[in-house]
């Protein structure tokens, strides 16, 4: 049996745009909801096998819905700017990507995929559907399903029996029952998910149920029976159609060759170069193209400017920089140590940058034979403690949570942190890795040196400790410049925004305050509270569970 696999894309377009963080490229350009779609795009290439393919979306203009109720979809909003601006590189990225796009005016995109998915049946194909649209549960049947990647659903005939509580063949009974309040189409007042799927239960169809309307009491039937005018108009609305007039055939959508020159040119703008790069390691290069990609947001790759960093192993060089730090507005420091584990963690080095492409590694626990002198540990702590656990002087870190833990296991409290490239991440783009070395290509397109190029790998893997001085400088010098370029970097587009800076600085920075005090101190229990809460819900959950077998029992009866 061959496969059809359609994608309901204006379903993903929009909840892509609300799902995702705000991002966008240097030039400020939205792109959030085109990678959210691509992404969707590709990982259903992979997942599902299919001999043919379309992305439907929804064509500009009214339907034939709007003909029959002039309030469909009348409470929505008109289209935000950033989503609107989207819909065409949208649809260019879709289909350089293969996906053949249809959209057919006077019809919605559900009406085409219902179409398509009738003429596969026919046909005798296998429908695969993506979306995560519930009103498209109606076309499940034996050779119709589908898939939601953003939930990882997968709705057949028994998922939609066990989801919604009835057949596929009774949604749009169900739904005609209960109204579509997205669509702005009313049901019957007061009648709920549960009321519809009980009448259901009882009179097997909407038919059924509105010619026994009378038979129905309390106030939904009564209401029941001021809808009964109604509801024909509502089945009609919701009901998905299957005859669309279409310019193809389903046998015409067979996958398209892939545009990779359209592809570059695309994720060169929007700057998915994750993507960018898997294009240039399959042998595409982007001088065949004409395109050069893009410098980084802060105007040049931070690669092609020399770096600055400064090995502290003087009290003099010391001087210097504590007196830089203390005037600096702000200040990116850096813990390196003998452990990933918070709490046991001792000091190795500390680092500091203040400008971006400069840095310096102050040494203070590196043993091995041969090792330089080095400052006494405790003499640089009591020098740097009137400064770091100053709340106003400000500081920046990737991670500062681990390394106020570190100072902490030296008698020290952090301060004054402003800001962490961490956090930047997870407000900006939560659903990608937050590591350093992943943000400084993301967003800087520079290779950081690793722990695991400094330190080993494996069984052979040493200490912080045991790492040269010279090789341990440059490495967390690094650490702390890069930081700070991130920050020059993220900081901006969290602050011109102003629910992404309200989230950061009021939500996720004193958090992470919180997070620091319950890790070092736990939480105190109170036991017997607790245990007077455990006595009261066994007690309502034995009163539900008898009301449960009783409701069990009295169905049973009847």
């Amino acid at each position: 049996m061959k496969t059809l696999l359609l994608v309901d894309g204006s379903s993903y377009l929009y909840r892509a745009f609300h799902a995702l963080p705000d991002l966008r490229n240097a030039h400020n350009e939205p792109t959030g909801a085109i990678y959210g779609v691509l992404n969707m795009l590709q990982r259903l290439r992979k997942d599902i096998p299919a001999d043919y393919i379309a992305c439907v979306f929804d064509a500009k203009g009214k339907t034939f819905r709007d003909d029959l109720y002039p309030e469909y979809k009348a409470h929505r909003p008109s289209m935000p700017e950033d989503l609107a601006a989207q819909i065409a590189p949208l649809h260019a990225a879709v289909q350089a990507m293969g996906w053949p796009i249809l959209m057919i005016d006077g019809v919605e995109a559900d009406d085409v995929i219902g179409t398509l998915a009738h003429e596969a049946e026919k046909n005798g194909m296998r429908t695969v559907i993506s979306t995560g649209d519930k009103d498209i549960a109606q076309l499940v049947n034996p050779q119709v399903e589908l898939v939601n990647t953003m939930s990882n659903e997968k709705l057949d005939e028994p998922g939609v029996l066990n989801k919604f509580g009835v057949p596929a063949e009774r949604i749009v009974d169900y739904l005609t029952l209960i109204g579509d309040t997205v669509d702005n189409v009313p049901g019957v007042e007061k009648v709920g998910p549960k009321t519809a799927v009980k009448w259901l239960t009882q009179y097997g169809t909407l038919d059924n149920i509105v010619a026994h309307a009378q038979d129905i009491g309390g106030v939904v039937g009564e209401n029941l029976r001021k809808a009964l005018d109604w509801l024909p108009r509502a089945r009609e609305l919701i009901t998905i159609k299957c005859d669309v007039e279409l310019p193809v055939h389903v046998t015409t959508l067979e996958p398209q060759a892939q545009d990779s020159e359209k592809l570059i040119e695309l994720f060169g703008r929007f700057e998915f170069k994750t993507w960018l790069r898997e294009l240039k390691d399959a042998g595409l290069r982007t001088e065949d193209t004409g395109y050069e990609e893009p410098a980084s947001d802060v105007g040049q790759q931070a690669s092609a400017a020399p770096v600055e960093y400064e090995t502290v192993l003087t009290e003099a060089q010391l001087n210097t920089w504590l007196a830089a730090i203390t005037h600096a507005e702000l200040v990116s420091v850096d813990t390196e140590t003998t452990s990933l584990e918070p709490m046991q963690a001792r000091l190795v080095g500390i680092s500091l940058s203040i400008a971006a492409h400069t840095g310096a590694y102050i040494p203070l626990a590196h043993r091995y034979a041969g090792a330089p002198q080095q400052l006494d540990l405790e003499m640089v702590l009591a020098r740097l403690k009137p400064w770091l656990e100053d709340p106003q002087a400000k500081k920046l870190g990737q991670n500062l949570k681990y390394d106020t833990h570190v100072l902490a296991n030296h008698g020290i409290r952090l301060q004054g942190i402003a800001h962490d490239t961490l956090l930047q991440s997870y407000v900006l783009e939560a659903h990608k890795p937050h590591g350093m070395d992943s943000l400084a290509h993301r967003h800087l397109n520079y290779k950081t040196v690793s722990f695991e190029e400094v330190a080993g790998k494996g069984a052979k893997q040493i200490g912080f400790d045991q790492v040269s001085v010279e090789v341990a400088s440059h490495y967390a010098a690094e650490d702390a410049d890069i930081t700070l370029r991130l920050h020059q970097t993220l900081y901006p587009q969290i602050a011109h925004q102003e629910k992404l800076q309200y989230v950061y600085g009021q939500i996720e920075l004193p958090s992470a305050e919180v997070l620091f005090d319950i890790e070092r101190t736990g939480v105190l229990l109170d036991s017997r509270l607790l245990a007077d809460q455990s006595h009261e819900l066994g007690i309502k959950l034995l009163e539900l569970e008898r009301q449960a077998q009783a409701l069990h029992d009295l169905r049973c009866r009847y």
